[in-house]
């Protein structure tokens, strides 16, 4: 009612009010005038010369400032407006009034020019600032008053509204979209001093619009800083519904993954509204990856408490390490009596002082020296907690009443609200703009010239955004591109050992770039070490990473395991094949390369069996030509003796062959004497059995002596035999030269730290056994006679130890070849080889030689006696003799051989 009577009553003001249209090309300000009446149910000419307006301050000026403060908060359902804020509204707006009074006292600052302001109240609602915001725009909306008469036909005298030149605000990010969003149009030039929404930053969208304090995507790249500067890669976020929250997160997640090495645990919105048990859930769902102990929180102050009492009623006091944005900032109401699980929490600000001059400005402040301020009788009671005594208004008994004497600070608590400095700066960066236009179009002028009347909003954000000038604190203020203040960030740490500035100590700071005093952190228990926050702890050394797909801050690490090293971050690769890896298997070194030593146990055996052989053979050689001429050496074919005896010497001088380190002549030597030795002992023994065997033979047949039986005969024969040997040995030279190698593969066990290469010759296991094989085609043939001479006399010509020597031989042989072949997967394999091949070589000749020689060695030095020489007998009577012996072992077994013992007529 009382809207449509002052409508009324200015209708008849101007006589008489028949239609409002909008002149052509201004189509949008009819909009917003029809808005204006429908909304709040008058025109803005009546608003304009209302002499009370409940909702605004007006300062008289030759230009004036708009002014968004949250002075009420939001009122509850229904009603615009709630209680008082002290401190982020009236601390905040009486900034801008002392900013005022010091411009306009300065003469160097808008000389004779004095500013104005128009200050609204946006009650902390996006809709309801929007609404009072038209008061702004209302000087721009042209209105044909054509058809406007008074009653005497005179035109109508119609007050011209005061026209704003620019805005100063507002605070949440909200508003000031919401505001952006209707200055732009009518092209007025807005600072804010408190919203940091990123997509302000959008100058496409919101291009009058600036602000003196940096964006969040500045404190989020500088909270990602922060968390890469702790070694952290794995966090999650929690965000309050709403812009600050949601554009805080996005811009922390969008910087992080431009950074990389950042990964996203968890993205959590905390409703407006929250139900009962929804922060204990979202503890619950921080805990699903419990290793991300690093939390981001975007999140206004009532939902980090909320936060912390949740982390709290859950028993993870200490488990979550908070990393905080400005809204948390250095304040204790968000953590009283939670400190314990807000210690260590990292939070950031922006770089702010305390303005010493505004102090002494609002601190003097008083109901009779401050009454351009509508709402000071409002903080004026709520500060000090009385009532004011109004005419028609009854008191409340509760509350005493005020007696106007009180002070700010010395009756009530008082700290300067933290964004002081930027409403301060907001207004300076207003001021210096014009001050700059006014040089530029009205030189000389002492006041407002024409080229300033009006101001033109399009150039004055171009004198705005290029102001630079130290601010209220002594820092720069500067716009860039995009309207946003240079980030400038005190960085805070919670610390309950630190008794000083409610616990918050200033660890660092963030301009640009971080700079962090990791000596001054402190967490849990007074710890220093920074704790954990990561998906996945660094491989160990020679682990690769195995990438868990979709999360690139989470790996499995796996072991490079054999003869890999690892090549880099993510693959191992093998070793060369003379090479094994490190102990950490970071890189590859050289295999070590050894040989049989002659101190090892595999060579000490065979070389003592090989000496004692040696000396044993040399004896018998030594006896047997001391002796040359005796019956007993006459009697065992002197040459062949000497043939065999020699073959035996080279069979134990192999051992030391096989045993010395490998070169070029070494290696020839081995294939040269390693079949030799054998070749000509069985070469020599198979001469012998085989004649044995022809002359029995033969004299079953005819009393005519079988050919070539002679010992020239004999020699000739097994140097025959012997050759064949020595031919294969001199193709195999020829084909493949004889060469050291060095084999790796032979000792390579599954643990590469005891690898080894092996120095050898290039003899491999065929090669070597290929090199015996005729040796053993020599002696299996010589078993066989040995076996078809059976029957010949036991003193004739050694037939019987022949042939217990070949039986013991083939049994010695046989017993080799699986050890040999058997032991081919040993690690041990070439030293078992060797001393296998070594021992059973010497075994065999040491059969020949004790089987053979040392009977006779014996008789020679011991029973010189027997050394005599036998009837002689005619080969006939030989033949005869042992015909009858075959007949009689054929009838009595248990005169096996005959009995009967005859010496052969050597000289038939």
């Amino acid at each position: 009612m009382a809207a449509t009577m002052t409508s009324q009553h200015h209708a008849s003001s101007l006589c008489h009010h028949r239609r409002i249209s909008g002149a052509p090309g201004q189509h949008v300000g009819s909009l917003v005038h029809v808005m204006w009446i429908v909304m709040m149910g008058f025109t803005p000419e009546t608003w304009a010369s209302s002499e009370t307006q409940p909702h605004s301050i007006k300062i008289e000026g030759d230009i004036t400032l708009g002014g968004l403060f949250p002075v009420h908060s939001r009122g509850p359902a229904g009603v615009p407006c709630g209680e008082i804020k002290k401190e982020k509204g009236i601390h905040r707006m009486e900034a801008m009034l002392y900013a005022l009074d010091q411009i306009n006292s300065d003469p160097d600052l808008l000389p004779n020019i004095t500013l104005g302001a128009r200050i609204l109240d946006t009650c902390s609602r996006d809709t309801y600032a929007l609404e009072q915001s038209l008061t702004f725009v209302q000087a721009l909306i042209q209105k044909d008053n054509s058809d406007v008469r008074c009653s005497n036909g005179e035109p109508p005298i119609i007050p011209k509204p005061e026209r704003v030149v620019g805005v100063i605000g507002a605070s949440a990010s909200s508003v000031s979209i919401m505001v952006a969003n209707v200055l732009r149009l009518f092209a007025i030039p807005q600072i804010s001093y408190a919203s940091t929404a990123p997509e302000l930053s959008d100058n496409n969208r919101y291009d009058f619009f600036s602000r003196v304090v940096p964006p969040d995507s500045f404190q989020a790249q500088a909270m990602v800083d922060i968390v890469k500067a702790m070694g952290w890669n794995y966090v999650s976020t929690l965000a309050s519904e709403g812009n600050y929250g949601e554009s805080g997160v996005d811009a922390f997640i969008q910087i992080s993954r431009e950074a990389g090495g950042l990964c996203i645990a968890q993205t959590i919105k905390i409703p407006r509204e929250p139900r009962p048990g929804e922060f204990d859930k979202i503890i619950k769902r921080l805990m699903e990856t419990s290793n991300a102990r690093g939390v981001i929180i975007f999140a206004n102050e009532d939902d980090i408490k909320r936060v912390l009492e949740a982390a709290k009623k859950a028993n993870l006091t200490g488990h979550f390490l908070f990393v905080g944005s400005d809204s948390w900032g250095a304040k204790n109401s968000p953590i009283l009596n939670l400190e314990d699980v807000a210690e260590g929490a990292v939070t950031i600000l922006p770089k702010r002082a305390s303005i010493d001059g505004f102090d002494q400005y609002f601190t003097t402040r008083s109901l009779e020296n401050n009454r351009r301020n509508i709402w000071f009788a409002e903080f004026w009671e709520d500060d000090f907690k009385c009532k004011l005594t109004r005419p028609g208004i009854r008191g409340n008994s509760g509350l005493r009443k005020c007696t106007g004497e009180e002070r700010i600070s010395r009756d009530s608590a008082y700290e300067q609200e933290g964004k002081v400095q930027f409403v301060i700066d907001a207004v300076y960066a207003m001021a210096y703009a014009l001050h700059s236009m006014h040089i530029d179009l009205c030189p000389g002028s002492m006041g407002i010239c024409d080229k300033m009347d009006p101001v033109d909003g399009r150039m004055l954000l171009s004198y705005i955004r290029a102001v630079n000038f130290n601010g209220s604190a002594g820092t720069g203020v500067m716009f860039n591109e995009n309207g946003d203040a240079p980030g400038r960030y005190d960085i805070f740490q919670y610390q309950l050992s630190n008794t000083t500035n409610s616990g918050y100590k200033i660890i660092g700071q963030w301009t640009n770039h971080l700079r962090l005093n990791a000596e001054d952190m402190q967490w849990s228990g007074g710890d220093k070490l920074v704790p954990d926050s990561v998906c996945s702890f660094p491989c160990e050394s020679g682990e690769r990473k195995r990438m868990v797909k979709g999360v690139p801050c989470c790996w499995h690490c796996e072991l490079c395991d054999g003869y890999q090293y690892l090549l880099d971050e993510f693959n191992c690769d093998t070793c060369p094949f003379d090479m094994r890896p490190t102990p950490n298997r970071t890189s590859c070194r050289p295999t070590p390369i050894i040989k049989l030593e002659w101190s090892s146990p595999w060579a000490i055996i065979p070389v003592f069996l090989a000496v004692l052989g040696i000396l044993a053979t040399s004896g018998v050689i030594i006896t047997f030509i001391r002796f040359n001429d005796t019956p007993i050496v006459r009697a065992s074919g002197r040459e062949l003796s000497y043939v065999l005896l020699t073959g035996i010497f080279l069979i134990y001088l192999i051992t030391f062959l096989m045993i010395a380190e490998p070169s070029t002549v070494v290696c020839a030597f081995r294939r040269l004497f390693l079949g030799l030795g054998m070749s000509i002992s069985y070469s020599a023994m198979l001469t012998k059995t085989n004649r044995i065997y022809r002359i029995f033979e033969q004299g079953k047949k005819s009393v005519t002596p079988p050919k070539f039986i002679s010992p020239s005969s004999q020699l000739i024969i097994t140097f025959i035999l012997i050759s064949v040997q020595l031919l294969g040995v001199f193709i195999w030279f020829g084909v493949v030269p004889p060469h050291t190698t060095v084999d790796f593969d032979e000792l390579r066990p599954p643990n590469p730290e005891y690898a080894r290469g092996i120095l050898k010759c290039d003899m491999s296991d065929l090669s070597l056994i290929g090199c015996l094989s005729y040796s053993m085609v020599l002696m299996v043939t010589c078993t066989v006679y040995a076996i078809k001479s059976r029957g010949v006399p036991e003193t004739f010509n050694e037939a019987k130890p022949i042939g217990f020597t070949m039986y013991t031989t083939c049994i010695i042989w046989l017993a080799f070849v699986p050890i040999f072949f058997g032991t081919s997967q040993s690690t041990e394999k070439m030293f078992i080889q060797t001393t296998t091949l070594t021992v059973s070589m010497s075994l065999s000749a040491t059969v020949s030689l004790g089987m053979l020689y040392i009977p006779k060695v014996y008789v020679i030095i011991f029973h010189p006696e027997q050394n005599v020489q036998k009837r002689k007998r005619s080969f006939k009577a030989v033949v005869q003799a042992a015909t009858v012996s075959t007949h009689l072992s054929q009838k009595s077994s248990d005169k096996q051989n005959g009995e009967t013992k005859v010496e052969p007529d050597r000289s038939k």
